[in-house]
């Protein structure tokens, strides 16, 4: 297991990664991510193409990102997860679409719920999911964060 830290325009960001991909990214001003460190180890370089790609994003220069992934997470929670790739950059979509993607309409809240669990913040872009009356709603790096990830995004 592995980790860095990288400056990003919205604080710090802290990354981790197993031999399969990345397990999390998360803003450290956040209320969530990794926080005991235990058995990882520091190896900016195993992190190469990832903070290109960000470094990409922050400057405007990508909209997807085109990574190995291996967060953990229930079979319904990577389910969501993956479905959450499919939102675009500059756009927005609810936890009821969300739901209806999944082919589970009646599952808003637990679509909500695996979204709030969502480890890798930002590259699985649950900042986009947004309430159906078009409201900003919880997010692990909380509001301020996702409106200006929203903002510099052009979503809103």
């Amino acid at each position: 297991m592995f980790y860095t830290k990288t400056q990003s325009p919205f604080g710090e960001i802290l990354i981790t990664a197993s031999q399969k991909g990345l397990t999390s990214l998360s803003f450290l001003a956040g209320s969530a991510g990794v926080t005991d460190l235990k058995g990882f180890e520091n190896n900016p370089l195993y992190f190469k193409d990832t903070l290109t790609q960000l470094a990409q994003y922050f400057d405007g220069e990508r909209k997807t990102f085109n990574l190995a992934l291996a967060p953990k997470g229930t079979p319904f929670q990577q389910y969501v997860w993956q479905t959450l790739t499919t939102i675009n950059y500059g756009d927005t979509k609810s936890y009821r679409w969300l739901a209806e993607q999944i082919k589970n309409p009646k599952a808003v809240r637990a679509v909500g719920g695996a979204n709030s669990k969502n480890p890798i913040a930002l590259i699985i872009p649950c900042h986009r999911v947004i309430g159906s009356n078009g409201k900003l709603t919880g997010y692990a790096g909380g509001l301020t964060l996702k409106e200006q990830l929203l903002t510099f995004e052009g979503a809103i």
